[in-house]
């Protein structure tokens, strides 16, 4: 697979996000299929793999310690703090927390090192300086590499950035979801920073995985989501089979072309989508072998983005978590 740089790191050009192995999409698959995911993505090129402490609380580093701890030097990995106080979910990004949550996700993790380690979201209560200040210590540590932010803004970004450098800064972002086009991708070029993008195939719908939102589990947050509710998901219907007959032009899949939009769209993006069929895994890294001209580039941003998109991102209780830009028109936080 092609690479990437992220911080110091040399990187594929396509990662694996590990969340959907343990939770947030429905029931986890089980434990050998999510190794032959694992272990799978190794052989297919990936060399980046994220994972967070608060993924099924704990399981999901605990699964990638154990199926991944062996290979330990052939990627570079990823986690995030700030978002459990021991088994609890809750956002809490005091000093002594985030260090806490690092012993317990080395433990977990099998490593004595984490390469990147992002703040998984901001704490308000505490200063973002703080909060960095904290993960620097870790660094200094040698606990970790380099430090890393989830869904923050520019202004935030640059704050941090300000205390120690920030190697990456990861945040939803595909063809549906443009809020990082209003001012962190500038900032991060500017800072010299890697954007990291997550959900980059719309959180499935745009790989046309989502027809149905009835066949959804109970508990897949995707049902609490906007864009998939009543007469959103019913519009939103109509612009996927525009999709699928666009790449079908292009010559390759709608998750590839979601993909491969993300890598033209800038060197120093690198999309980490997760899944948790190993022939989805193949599929994803294919997609950087995926050239798309800059016709295709222009009809995928005339059919697909904000105007044309129905639903906001999220619901006014989860934006009011999310210290990112808002589009003109979208929701703001409760």
């Amino acid at each position: 697979m092609d690479k990437r740089r992220v911080g110091p790191f040399e990187v594929s050009a396509i990662g694996l996000g590990c969340m959907s192995l343990s939770h947030a999409y429905g029931s986890p698959p089980p434990r050998e299929q999510a190794e032959q995911v694992l272990l799978g993505a190794l052989d297919a090129g990936y060399t980046f793999f994220d994972t967070a402490a608060v993924y099924g609380l704990g399981h999901n580093e605990t699964l990638v310690g154990e199926v991944l701890g062996p290979h330990r030097d052939r990627f570079v990995l990823a986690s995030k703090c700030g978002m459990t106080v021991g088994d609890k979910r809750e956002i809490n990004g005091r000093p002594e927390n985030l260090k806490a949550t690092c012993e317990d996700s080395l433990r977990r993790l099998k490593t004595e090192v984490i390469d990147l380690y992002y703040l998984h979201r901001w704490d308000r209560r505490v200063p973002i300086e703080e909060s960095v200040g904290a993960l620097a210590d870790l660094v200094r540590e040698g606990k970790i590499r380099s430090i890393g932010l989830s869904e923050v803004s520019a202004d935030t970004l640059r704050r941090a950035h300000a205390v120690h450098p920030i190697a990456a800064i990861q945040t939803e972002y595909s063809p549906w979801t443009r809020n990082p086009e209003v001012a962190v991708l500038d900032a991060c070029r500017e800072l010299g920073v890697t954007f990291v993008a997550f959900s980059p195939v719309a959180r499935g719908f745009l790989a046309g995985g989502v027809r149905d939102v009835s066949k959804l589990e109970p508990g897949d947050i995707r049902l609490n989501m906007p864009r998939f509710q009543g007469e959103n998901f019913a519009a939103n219907l109509k612009l996927l089979e525009r999709f699928e007959a666009l790449a079908r032009e292009a010559g390759c899949t709608p998750a590839q072309l979601c993909l491969a939009w993300l890598l033209h769209k800038d060197e120093t993006i690198v999309p980490i989508p997760g899944t948790t069929s190993p022939d989805h895994m193949r599929e994803n890294a294919a997609a950087a072998q995926v050239r798309l001209s800059a016709e295709v580039m222009a009809r995928i941003d005339e059919l697909v983005n904000p105007k044309t998109v129905a639903g906001p991102r999220y619901s006014a209780a989860l934006q009011a978590n999310i210290d990112t830009e808002l589009l003109p028109g979208e929701l703001e936080p409760a």
